[in-house]
């Protein structure tokens, strides 16, 4: 081979693993949000999407003329430690109201090519009035519209929503204000990635409560590992059945390579037996490398687990340790106490430590310098350590995972914080 043709091979595999790793922490791509990268994604769709469908059982949708790319990664599991987010300062996640607002608005969205901003908001208002298992929407509240403006805000982050005239934010400080949209429905509705829409699913209002998890199993339910059942199986996969060996070993590949490339670690106690056995077969340790390499990633391999290091970071959507965050940072100094004692802390006492680091650092993390303000400032950084894998919640303790070890402070200096 030329070195001309080995020029392009590699170039080709750069390009690949670029590609990979963005849509990996990027599901929607578009054009305008970035260009370079959906024209590498729009070159390599084909060989894209065929990775993506054999490791991970996810489905990706590239349409070049509308200039979106959309990865619908699917996962048997909800998982809360990726919500919405605001895009405000602080980007604090969507409460319960912003979700049901971002429902609302997206259904009342897809019937209109352009709208305004207080036209879409009379359609959510009558939408919600509608239902009686809905809450009103009322505009003549601050905190009704600033929770609209935040669902707005997302939905133009996503690129379903283009701003024509006006700003989004004029709508929280008065009902009256004037902004003038434009709707790209093509991605509104790729949106949600479930491979059972909710319209097939509806129950009375009256049954949600009592059903919610299992309605929520039902969207991400798969045929393509076997028709639906009501048991579970001597192997822990899934309670769908009958199982063919080729269903079987396809569910194997996907469900463990998804929770690999999704997650910041995997555990092997975290794997049923059939999945620990498929990742130490010769056949799944073979794939299992080659989907890493192809990626682009670092596969480290554990007594404990697996862990996927991107060198680049350009799958990363959340960085620890991070010395900008004042929970990251409580949580990464907690982490030693947590280490030193394998059986775990009960909140009080990681309170207690956290109350101080207030006072070993008197000019830092003035937000919880209140009353209470240690616990919170606990909270939170457990919350973050569980986030990342690195502890787990059992039995009302907080017990470090084997992946926390990789961390130790040997010396801690922190900036001090100055009035605004």
């Amino acid at each position: 081979m030329s070195n001309f043709a080995n020029q392009l091979v590699v170039a080709e595999r750069e390009e690949m693993s670029r590609c990979i790793r963005t849509l990996l922490v990027r599901p929607l791509l578009t054009e305008r949000s970035d260009p370079v990268v959906f024209d590498l994604v729009r070159r390599r769709r084909d060989p894209l999407t065929h990775w993506f469908d054999y490791h991970c059982g996810w489905t990706l949708a590239v349409e070049p003329r509308l200039g979106y790319a959309r990865l619908l990664k699917v996962n048997a599991d909800a998982d809360a430690s990726r919500p919405a987010r605001r895009t405000r300062a602080g980007r604090a996640p969507f409460d319960r109201r912003r979700y049901v607002l971002l429902c609302l608005t997206a259904a009342e969205l897809l019937s209109v090519p352009v709208t305004t901003i207080g036209l879409l908001a009379d359609r959510v208002v009558q939408a919600a009035s509608a239902d009686e298992a809905l809450p009103a929407f009322d505009t003549a509240q601050r905190s009704e519209r600033v929770a609209f403006v935040d669902v707005l805000r997302l939905l133009e982050s996503y690129g379903a929503l283009q701003t024509v005239d006006g700003t989004t934010e004029s709508f929280a400080e008065s009902a009256e204000a004037k902004v003038l949209y434009r709707v790209d429905s093509s991605v509104l509705m790729r949106l949600l990635a479930a491979p059972c829409g909710p319209s097939r699913l509806a129950v009375p209002a009256a049954g949600i409560p009592a059903g919610f998890e299992a309605l929520l199993a039902g969207l991400v339910q798969e045929r393509r590992y076997g028709l639906p059942g009501t048991g579970d199986t001597e192997d822990d996969t899934p309670a769908d059945t009958p199982f063919s060996p080729v269903q079987r070993n396809l569910w194997l590949r996907h469900s463990v390579l998804r929770r690999l490339f999704d997650q910041p670690v995997l555990h092997r106690d975290e794997l049923t037996e059939a999945e620990l056995g498929y990742l130490t077969s010769p056949t799944g340790r073979q794939i299992l490398r080659r989907a890493a390499e192809q990626a682009g990633f670092v596969l480290e391999e554990r007594a404990e687990g697996f862990l996927l290091v991107d060198p680049d970071a350009i799958a990363t959507d959340s960085r620890f340790p991070d010395d900008a965050n004042h929970a990251k940072v409580a949580a990464l100094l907690l982490l030693d106490v947590l280490n030193a004692t394998p059986a775990g802390c009960a909140p009080e006492q990681l309170a207690v430590e956290a109350e101080r680091i207030l006072d070993r650092f008197p000019r830092w993390g003035k937000a919880y310098r209140t009353e209470g303000g240690a616990a919170a400032l606990a909270g939170d950084a457990v919350q973050v350590l569980a986030d990342f894998r690195l502890v787990r919640r059992e039995g009302g303790r907080v017990v470090p995972r084997p992946a926390a070890a990789r961390y130790r402070v040997t010396s801690a200096t922190l900036k001090e914080e100055h009035p605004a």
